[in-house]
């Protein structure tokens, strides 16, 4: 069985390369599940796949300095945007998918932490349409 340890993860939002301020990543989809049991089903419960939804989790260092994450993102706030993930960095291909779609920046959190932290920002973006998997 392959193993992989993530090391050079690549994420962008809104066509910009966020991998340099990006230490955790991910992404989540998922089914609603709508039941449809009636008395034919026996007293089994029958389920059937509903809207599809996600959601792009991300962990950034923060950083305000000019031209740096904060200014990247806090323009953002409110706009549905695309984004891209991979696993690693290098070019796509099919030991090395690509995730994208669009996602809404409902959030960012300018200051976030204690006494004697790093400046983190934690988010996470409700994804608005499909996300697509390509490994070309």
């Amino acid at each position: 069985m392959a193993k992989m340890i993530l090391l050079a993860a690549y994420v962008s939002l809104n066509g910009t390369d966020l991998s340099e301020y990006t230490r955790k990543a991910e992404l989540t989809t998922e089914v609603e599940d709508k039941d449809v049991t009636t008395y034919a089903s026996l007293g089994w419960k029958e389920v059937l796949g509903g809207l599809k939804s996600g959601e792009l989790s991300l962990e950034f260092l923060q950083d305000v300095a000019a031209t740096e994450i904060d200014s990247v993102m806090w323009p953002l706030l409110g706009t549905v945007v695309p984004f891209v993930v991979r696993l690693d960095s290098s070019a796509v291909g099919t030991s090395n998918p690509e995730w994208s779609g669009n996602v809404l920046i409902n959030g960012w959190n300018p200051i976030e932490g204690s006494v004697g932290d790093e400046a983190s920002v934690s988010v996470g973006y409700p994804t608005s349409g499909a996300v697509t998997r390509a490994t070309a």
